[in-house]
């Protein structure tokens, strides 16, 4: 089944999304010029979600890629609570109490949150209610413990993380009397999500991440050259620390059951996320909220099966490692993604790709044929083709689908193929998911002048 170039481009295009910071908003001068993210699906529906949204009574913008598993009611769930948290958590005590006698009194509430969303990004308007009394509950809890002291962003994200997965799971065990809603969160607490959220504020970076999505900084050398700088861990079997940390937490002669053939008691690839109550609630927790839970729950074969070698648990964390990095000039971009992209490309190449895009400028590489046999009519055809690609402008007006375009395209040369575009493209949904998982980017261009400018403040 071939694809024309505008059928590619209109697959490729259909969930892009572009924002621009605007220069001057009255507050600060931010150190984001704006973002582009866009999302290519695999399974049918997209268990991916993203979020982008700026803090309306801090500084600061919010970015997220959330990659969810066994359906995806907890990703999106989370793309739609995490942030609410996140930002209650850094607000000052009187903000809260402002919120809080706001709502008491029944006037208009401080907005928080200013969402950047794409038309199709969904958000479940019959849960908004227990979402919204979820928390409240916490900020209630954060006026009472007030300390006085002003929050850490690091502790914010951490305690965030945190108690969201403490609520997703408490939902599950009250149930909800209205059946659609019980429904929903018991789907939320039972399937799962990784999370790698950013907090961009002035020239402080934070990532908070929760499983194996990534965050990679795009830095331009003094010879214009790119490299990339890794700012988070995958929370997998591949990660050394990871696998330690999870056999420190449970005894020792469940030491060979607890990670089998590279997953979580054999059965699960990331080893922290959101929701997943099969490998944190005990047993018998997890057999009356099944027994009492509707129908249809019984129905799923997920949520019957005991994992294997189930002795201790918890065994999963929604816990996440948060890095910091202060921002440098030459830091120009970051890149949030789904282990979609990262299975199909290196972060060097990611690197280049994003910075010759963003610049305009390629740097040529010399041309790679990796082992291959290549004929001088071949190299010949190889140069003219590069040439033509340098001579055009660039196809794409997004930089993630300008990524997206290569990591799906791209072929053993490193240059985008038409035909293996079309081919990846046009598979059935029941054979997609076999080529590739779903892909999640979002883009952040920063600013380098006003990081420059805050620098020499400092």
């Amino acid at each position: 089944f071939y694809l024309t170039p505008p059928q590619v481009n209109s697959i490729l295009k259909a969930n892009e999304y572009s924002f621009k910071v605007p220069e001057f908003d009255g507050k600060n001068v931010s150190s984001v010029l704006g973002f582009d993210s866009n999302q290519l699906p695999a399974n049918a529906p997209i268990e991916d979600r993203r979020s982008a949204a700026t803090c309306l009574q801090t500084r600061g913008m919010l970015l997220g890629v959330f990659d969810g598993h066994a359906g995806c009611a907890c990703a999106q769930a989370v793309s739609e609570r995490l942030f609410y948290y996140i930002a209650v958590s850094l607000l000052p005590h009187e903000t809260l109490l402002e919120i809080e006698n706001a709502v008491e009194s029944g006037r208009a509430l401080l907005p928080i949150l200013q969402w950047h969303k794409h038309p199709n990004d969904y958000f479940s308007k019959e849960a908004s209610k227990l979402y919204f009394n979820s928390l409240r509950t916490y900020w209630q809890e954060l006026i009472d413990l007030n300390s006085g002291e002003t929050t850490d962003v690091k502790e914010a994200l951490i305690n965030a993380f945190k108690r969201l997965d403490n609520d997703i799971s408490l939902e599950a065990q009250v149930g909800d009397p209205n059946s659609f809603l019980n429904y929903l969160v018991l789907r939320v607490a039972f399937s799962g999500a990784t999370a790698c959220v950013a907090h961009v504020d002035g020239v402080d970076l934070h990532i908070a991440n929760t499983g194996d999505s990534r965050a990679m900084l795009g830095v331009q050398e003094e010879d214009g050259s790119w490299s990339a700088v890794n700012l988070s861990y995958d929370h997998n079997a591949q990660n050394e620390h990871e696998v330690e940390r999870v056999k420190m937490e449970h005894p020792k002669s469940e030491e060979k059951s607890l990670v089998k053939q590279d997953r979580l008691l054999g059965l699960l690839m990331p080893f922290r996320a959101f929701g997943d109550v099969k490998f944190k609630w005990s047993i018998e927790l997890q057999k009356r909220v099944v027994e009492s839970g509707p129908d249809q729950l019984n129905d799923n074969e997920y949520t019957k099966f005991i994992p294997p070698n189930y002795h201790t648990p918890p065994y999963l964390t929604a816990e996440p490692e948060v890095i910091h990095h202060r921002l440098r000039p030459q830091d120009k971009f970051l890149v949030l993604a789904t282990d979609g992209l990262w299975e199909t490309m290196h972060r060097q190449d990611v690197a280049r790709i994003v910075g010759e895009y963003l610049t305009g400028v390629h740097h040529q590489q010399p041309i790679a044929v990796g082992g291959y046999k290549v004929t001088l009519g071949q190299m010949h055809g190889l140069l003219t083709e590069r040439r033509a690609r340098i001579s055009s402008v660039f196809e794409d007006q997004n930089a993630a689908t300008h990524l997206i375009r290569h990591a799906v395209g791209n072929n053993e040369f490193g240059t985008v193929d038409h035909e293996r575009l079309s081919k990846m493209l046009s598979l059935p949904e029941e054979l997609a998911r076999m080529y590739r998982d779903d892909i999640t980017i979002i883009v952040v261009q920063f600013n380098s002048h006003v990081i420059g400018a805050c620098q020499n403040e400092k």
